[in-house]
């Protein structure tokens, strides 16, 4: 099966549904004057990056993307690595973004080097909300809410600006 037969959002889409975040991140941090947007490897950070310059091309602030290394496959036997000093995360308030959220499982494993850093305040963004719920994550920013099939697979792509969309597939 070809994904791009099973499109559900273009190129076009993609960057207002991150533009539209970036404005609702900004209306509930406007005090803030630093902002750290950590995306999960892979698509997760990508959307990140994204996420960052449309956060700084519509406020005052400063916002820098990070990315969060671990392994999605094997989460529970992975470290979580950022691609900064864990003294630059201290007293800012984080949003962790990534492109797909379906069981919650790798934003879980994810948040954990951030209860030992003191932190402001974590938010949670995703492109795509599948609602499938194994592990208490919700999001507070959400591009996309889609209700599938546990058969179905939900693919994101942001780091080609040809290719960018959001895909619908099937296992």
């Amino acid at each position: 099966m070809e994904l791009t037969d099973n499109q559900l959002l273009n190129h076009t889409q993609v960057l207002q549904k991150i533009r539209r975040i970036a404005f609702e991140i900004y209306e509930n941090n406007f005090e803030e004057t630093q902002i750290v947007i950590a995306g999960i490897k892979g698509q997760g950070h990508a959307f990140a990056k994204k996420l960052a310059i449309a956060i700084n091309e519509i406020s005052n602030i400063e916002a820098t993307a990070v990315l969060i290394d671990v392994d999605k496959d094997v989460t529970y036997d992975s470290p979580v690595e950022f691609d900064c000093d864990e003294r630059f995360l201290e007293h800012k308030t984080i949003v962790v973004v990534d492109d797909v959220l379906n069981t919650g499982r790798t934003f879980a494993y994810c948040l954990s080097p951030f209860l030992s850093i003191p932190v402001k305040r974590i938010q949670v963004a995703v492109i795509v909300d599948r609602n499938y719920r194994r592990f208490p994550i919700l999001a507070d920013y959400v591009g996309y809410q889609l209700s599938t099939t546990l058969s179905d697979y939900v693919s994101v792509v942001l780091d080609n600006e040809e290719g960018m969309g959001v895909f619908l597939g099937m296992r």
